[in-house]
């Protein structure tokens, strides 16, 4: 295994206070179905599944991502920009009580996240472009939210769904994700309901997620590496921005 060091990095929200952020590692894979289930058989007799996850091990995640009007997060990513950062909102399933904001920030090929739980009502506003309510919370994430809808005009763009099979390896923290069935949406006002992510998107492909702290333990790399590929930059969020 190879040990590599792990920054803290402070990134100044529009608050006076800061927060810490810890970036792990983060590896993609692009498999195609059977090469999917090849490593899903393998990491299922080595590692626990989430345990959220339904009788067939997998779960639905729905994101809506939000961009300025000239596309700066999916031109950031398209030309390989160190700093970067997407906001969305997200749920699992089919359950709406539990939304959350996320920003997921990317420096140097290492990924961290905040997050905050939002309402309903509140994420109903925000898919439709509606949030000064935002100015009138008292969390950071939710006032940079404010603020960029404010300066940058960023607003929801695309929605993204899939269906994930996740596995858990305690060495190294590490957690393997295998993302199928990518749909897409026509409209953002589509998230919240069930006609969400009707059109297909890169069919018969998946996306193996690798997430790691200071290490990739060789059982994992061993078990995930699909046909000696080397890791892609592969984006979930660029591909649906196909269909816009």
């Amino acid at each position: 295994m190879t040990m590599v060091a792990i920054p803290t990095t402070e990134i100044q929200t529009t608050t006076t206070s800061k927060q810490p952020l810890r970036f792990r590692h983060e590896l993609k894979f692009v498999a195609n179905e059977a090469e999917a289930n090849l490593i899903a058989n393998r990491l299922s007799l080595l590692f626990p599944r989430d345990a959220h996850a339904g009788e067939q091990g997998r779960y639905r995640v729905t994101s809506l991502y939000f961009e300025t009007p000239y596309d700066k997060a999916l031109r950031q990513k398209l030309e390989g920009i160190d700093r970067r950062e997407k906001f969305r909102l997200r749920y699992y399933g089919s359950d709406t009580s539990f939304i959350r904001l996320e920003r997921k920030i990317k420096i140097n090929g290492m990924c961290a996240k905040q997050s905050a739980k939002l309402t309903l009502e509140q994420a109903q506003l925000l898919a439709k472009g509606s949030f000064d309510f935002l100015l009138y919370t008292d969390n950071a994430l939710c006032l940079e939210m404010y603020s960029k809808m404010r300066g940058e005009l960023l607003r929801p763009c695309v929605v993204v769904r899939y269906e994930r099979e996740a596995f858990s390896c305690e060495q190294g923290n590490t957690r393997v994700t295998i993302d199928r069935g990518l749909r897409t949406s026509l409209s953002s006002i589509d998230f919240l309901t069930t006609t969400s992510g009707r059109v297909p998107v890169a069919e018969g492909l998946s996306v193996i997620e690798v997430k790691f702290d200071s290490y990739l333990p060789d059982v994992v790399r061993l078990a995930v590496q699909p046909l000696g590929r080397f890791a892609s930059a592969y984006s979930k969020y660029a591909l649906c921005r196909r269909f816009d």
